[in-house]
């Protein structure tokens, strides 16, 4: 039997604590999105400081696991290595107006800089038959283009009577 005065309540709190979640969620990705310009403009000087004209990174996920495949830097036609270096990037900090920053490995910078924009721009994308990509850095051009596949399985049924 259902007390009377608690009735309804857990419904209540539940929505209550869902609601405080997303908008927490919400509010870090808006500190996210705030600090992206700042990080990209550093990965962006490091690389022309370097001579760096392209950077192709290419990323695979599907069964809730997905992971950066290949980083390719050019220098004209060119393959080069990335250079050796770090760039300070600024993260947001969860449930706080606190923003942390690191010193971190170009490479590594350009990974985190790529898993930060997917989950900018297609959250969960390395869940179930995932999603596979590139993102190209025209260092000149200072700008980034992301090609995104996403995959899926799809069963279509006919249903005929002769």
């Amino acid at each position: 039997m259902t007390d009377p005065e608690h009735a309804g309540k857990p419904d209540s709190d539940l929505a209550v604590s869902i609601a405080r979640v997303l908008a927490e969620h919400d509010a870090h990705q808006q500190r996210a999105a705030a600090l992206r310009p700042a990080n990209k403009a550093a990965l962006f000087d490091a690389l022309e400081a370097a001579g760096i004209t392209t950077v192709t990174v290419t990323f695979d996920g599907y069964g809730d696991s997905g992971q950066i495949e290949d980083v390719t830097a050019q220098c004209g036609e060119t393959i080069v290595d990335l250079p050796p270096g770090e760039v300070s990037l600024a993260s947001a900090t969860w449930n706080s107006d606190d923003v942390s920053t690191a010193q971190v490995e170009i490479a590594a910078a350009l990974e985190q800089h790529c898993y930060d924009l997917l989950e900018q721009s297609h959250p969960g994308w390395e869940n179930n038959d995932g999603a596979s990509g590139e993102f190209v850095f025209d260092v000149p051009a200072r700008t980034i283009t992301l090609d995104h596949s996403e995959r899926y399985t799809a069963t279509e049924t006919y249903s005929h009577v002769f």
